[in-house]
């Protein structure tokens, strides 16, 4: 799959102001500073099309991109950075779920990004509740990977499947942004998980 036009279409904090579009929606997951921004630009080839801020825990809003005219990724607030208060890590945790909630219809599949030299948080954990009790089809991207050595490596993966309780044979995308490692591995799960969603065609 080759992404030949990504836009950035909207930044939206409630619903009425997600765009109108019956196109499927590929949503991203992850604690702020993971790279979710990063991964967008480098899949996008656009390094200015996700902003990427100076600190962590500054994406608020959820943040629609329309690819190739045809599909969204859809960026959900960072979760988890410490330094805000409780009642605002409350209304990030809202928001995402009004919008899992909101457009079940529309989400074709879902990647969680992760840390792959840190243990899943709290909050990595309970997203992965959640889309599961959505019924959301669910790929994992370990960020970073050019941080380890490689001996370092599967000693990570495994960690993270342990904590994550993920299903046997699942596959962990490794990815950088840095090297564009796994680039094309995530090209071809959202080619994947587009092809799932009901009508589409790639």
């Amino acid at each position: 799959m080759e992404i030949k036009k990504a836009e950035f279409i909207a930044s939206a904090a409630i619903p009425s102001q997600y765009p109108e579009s019956g196109m499927p929606e590929l949503v991203l997951l992850g604690r702020s500073n993971v790279g979710k921004s990063s991964f967008v630009n480098t899949i996008a080839n656009n390094r200015k099309l996700a902003f990427i801020g100076s600190k962590p825990g500054k994406t608020r809003t959820i943040n629609f991109y329309l690819i190739n005219g045809r599909f969204y990724i859809v960026d959900l607030p960072g979760y988890g950075y410490a330094k805000v208060s409780m009642q605002e890590k409350d209304r990030w945790s809202e928001s995402i779920e009004t919008y899992l909630k909101s457009r079940i219809d529309n989400i074709a599949g879902a990647f969680m990004l992760l840390d792959i030299r840190h243990k899943p948080s709290e909050y990595d954990k309970l997203m992965w509740q959640w889309l599961r009790y959505y019924g959301v089809s669910t790929g994992f991207v370990a960020m970073k990977a050019d941080k380890l050595n490689k001996s370092e490596v599967q000693e990570h993966l495994d960690m993270i499947k342990k904590e994550m309780e993920i299903p046997q044979g699942t596959d962990i995308i490794l990815f950088s942004a840095l090297t564009k490692q796994g680039k094309n591995d995530a090209l071809m799960a959202i080619k994947e998980a587009l092809e799932g969603y009901d009508g589409f065609k790639v």
